[in-house]
């Protein structure tokens, strides 16, 4: 079974919501990264979204940006990045989602680069800006893997667009909780609750929601409208910010038990656990 897939339905089995940690592979250093890597994973986060950076994001808002501009010039790249994979798949079993832009992928080879997922024990990709009309090729190279290819949904998606975006999908939906960019708060919790409910009527995946989710006040009202919660600039900014690389692991678990106290002090409506 796919790591993915037992994580959601491990946390079914608890009517808890799993919380998705995006960090930014290599930043601020490779080392780091893998410390600060392993210190979510150790702390709470039960699916790592490993963000390759890359120099022209559409959908990362300043802070991860700055986060891509670090690693980049720390010398990190596509293949660096699966080397980080594969060391921390040598000391846990969560879940890793490659979070990238097609344009990586495609220029490093995408039967090179299901190969280089397989072996660095990654169990799903999502690629931003990848749309299902043009993932035939990547569906091709991944199709005797197991390794799911993940969807973003945005607010504005019709039921038929839904429906699309999850045909040939797995491991779960990406629910964005508002228009724009990745950044955390503004977010309208009565709308997103609606917009969720919507999702739900169409979509029979895992239901995770992503952008603006900061705190655990966040965590603790939408933990009971979606099997999972994804959060990234929240996360990053603590690296944005850290003077001393050392104390960095620790002030991530610090974060992650924060959020994962909001997201557990909140009990799932039946209408929040879906098939895994």
């Amino acid at each position: 079974m796919n790591r993915i897939d037992k994580t959601f339905a491990d946390l079914k089995a608890q009517n808890k919501t799993a919380l998705i940690g995006f960090l930014t592979a290599g930043d601020p250093d490779f080392d780091t990264s893998l410390e600060v890597l392993k210190a979510a994973c150790e702390s709470g986060v039960d699916i790592i979204e490993l963000g390759i950076p890359f120099s022209d994001p559409t959908s990362d808002g300043p802070v991860i940006q700055a986060a891509s501009e670090r690693a980049l010039q720390g010398g990190m790249s596509l293949g660096r990045s699966f080397e980080l994979a594969e060391k921390l798949r040598s000391v846990t079993q969560t879940p890793i989602v490659l979070f990238s832009y097609y344009n990586l992928l495609f220029k490093y080879g995408l039967q090179r680069a299901a190969e280089k997922l397989e072996a660095s024990g990654i169990d799903g990709v999502l690629v931003v800006d990848l749309p299902p009309e043009e993932a035939h090729d990547l569906q091709a190279v991944l199709k005797d893997k197991n390794i799911h290819i993940i969807r973003l949904a945005a607010p504005t998606t019709t039921p038929e667009r839904l429906r699309m975006l999850t045909a040939g999908a797995g491991g779960f939906l990406y629910l964005i909780t508002r228009t724009g960019v990745t950044g955390t708060g503004g977010l309208d919790y009565a709308q997103v609750e609606e917009e969720a409910a919507a999702t739900r009527k169409v979509c029979t995946l895992p239901l995770c929601l992503g952008f603006g989710i900061s705190t655990a006040a966040d965590t603790a009202r939408l933990a009971p409208m979606a099997d999972g919660l994804v959060v990234g600039s929240a996360l990053i900014r603590i690296v944005a910010e850290s003077t001393d690389s050392k104390t960095l692991p620790a002030q991530i678990s610090a974060k992650v038990k924060e959020l994962r106290s909001g997201m557990d002090s909140t009990t799932k409506p039946e209408y929040a656990v879906t098939q895994s």
